[in-house]
């Protein structure tokens, strides 16, 4: 008979993927035998928040855990439904079973916990430094950032020209960085 098996789902929007995400990965993944990430708000993409698409964040993520070693572990793009009532129900539907949930978000805690789960708070990681709207602003003004991910996000990026995105959908709004 197998051991039961404990996994545990962590969602976050991961616009983009970074080291600060890679770090708490890690580390939840060294507390489970299988770790679920999903890739929320999945319908967005070609905004300031939001400019990556569900599809080049799950490339992203993939690249940079399987770089790191990583292996056991399902990304699912999870699409808003704006139904707090229903929304355990609706993540429940898109994933493999689960037991633990990772979130710093209250209400996420607290529908999960609404619904029997235990709910750990995620680690966080250098927050000031490791920040996807940090990232997004250097991207804009065009300072250093690549060093803020792991190297196959900074490939994709490039790849799928996100950063001319960024820039682009950015032309009629200032965002400054100060380092």
């Amino acid at each position: 008979m197998r051991k039961q098996e404990v996994s545990a789902l962590i969602i976050g929007r991961f616009q983009p993927f970074h080291n600060g995400h890679l770090e708490v990965i890690r580390t939840i993944a060294g507390q489970c035998d299988r770790l679920i990430v999903g890739i929320g708000s999945a319908q967005l993409s070609h905004t300031f928040d939001n400019p990556f698409t569900a599809g080049e964040r799950h490339l992203m993520i993939s690249r940079a855990l399987h770089d790191d070693g990583l292996d056991d572990f399902f990304l699912v793009p999870m699409v808003d439904v704006n139904r707090y009532s229903v929304w355990v129900a609706h993540v429940q539907s898109l994933v493999p079973p689960f037991q633990d949930v990772y979130t710093n978000n209250p209400l996420t805690r607290r529908l999960f916990e609404e619904a029997g789960y235990a709910v750990r708070s995620a680690p966080l990681f250098n927050r000031d430094v490791y920040s996807g709207t940090e990232i997004r602003r250097r991207i804009v003004s065009g300072k250093e950032w690549e060093h803020l991910v792991p190297e196959g996000v900074s490939e994709t990026i490039y790849e799928v020209h996100g950063d001319q995105r960024l820039r682009d959908i950015t032309k009629d709004h200032s965002y400054e960085v100060t380092i």
